[in-house]
């Protein structure tokens, strides 16, 4: 039984002034690969459809993008912040606190950990560069491979995040593209993994408290097909939804 994983999508405008909503085959074949149905949604002003989307879904993945607005957890604009789009916020922030109510598992990667931090009361750097001396090379590096191993993550043992690793990881490689990151930590969440500078490259909802609620800051879905020690976070995300599946439609 394949999961319906629905995958959140950005805004792009195409010459000519044509507007279009997508996303990333990077997400679509991991998910795809795990054993999950992807199932990409639309950005939505109709509340009342978008909650019929949602009622449709196993699990909500919070897939990577531009900036989230400061206003939503109460800063003003910093002068490095990059595009916002305040639909995309709105809708996101909206099916994350959906799912986090309502138990449906959520993997959140890169703006989705921030989205997911977010939504359950935390804040952000808006550019760490900036607001963070002596930070590693977290940006995308211009001419670099998708899954340009960057720098590592330690994990926190005994968390879900770690549990997806083997068991000797405590370390694990990943890429970076991005210059936002986890300030606070939202009311409710761990932080489960850090980068060298001690920058918040992980954090979940503790298993006793939700089935799957967890976020990275790295790209995994660009990494699964050369790094297959990825696979498993996808693996145990779409393993979560399938159980959620079985549960609510008994």
């Amino acid at each position: 039984m394949h999961p319906i994983i629905g995958i959140t999508c950005g805004r792009y405008q195409l010459d000519g002034g044509w507007e279009r909503c997508g996303q990333n085959m990077s997400y679509i074949n991991a998910v795809a690969l795990a054993g999950g149905a992807p199932l990409l949604i639309p950005l939505l002003t109709d509340e009342i459809a978008l909650r019929a989307i949602y009622r449709m879904l196993d699990g909500l993945l919070l897939s990577g993008g531009v900036d989230i607005d400061p206003s939503r957890y109460g800063q003003t604009p910093h002068e490095k912040l990059g595009a916002v789009d305040a639909l995309r916020d709105e809708v996101e922030l909206t099916l994350t606190r959906w799912a986090v109510e309502e138990d449906k598992p959520v993997f959140a990667i890169c703006r989705g950990i921030q989205v997911l931090n977010v939504a359950l009361g935390g804040t952000l750097y808006q550019d760490i560069p900036s607001q963070i001396e002596g930070v590693l090379q977290h940006p995308y590096q211009p001419g670099k491979a998708r899954d340009f191993l960057a720098h590592s993550v330690e994990l926190v043992p005994h968390t879900l995040l770690a549990d997806m690793f083997s068991p000797s990881e405590n370390s694990v490689a990943v890429n970076s593209m991005h210059h936002q990151a986890v300030w606070a930590v939202a009311p409710g969440c761990i932080v489960t993994a850090r980068a060298p500078d001690g920058v918040i490259e992980g954090i979940e909802c503790p298993r006793s408290q939700h089935r799957f609620v967890v976020g990275v800051q790295w790209h995994p879905e660009e990494m699964v097909d050369n790094y297959p020690i990825m696979r498993g976070l996808f693996r145990s995300f779409v393993g979560a939804a399938r159980v959620c599946s079985i549960l609510t439609r008994k």
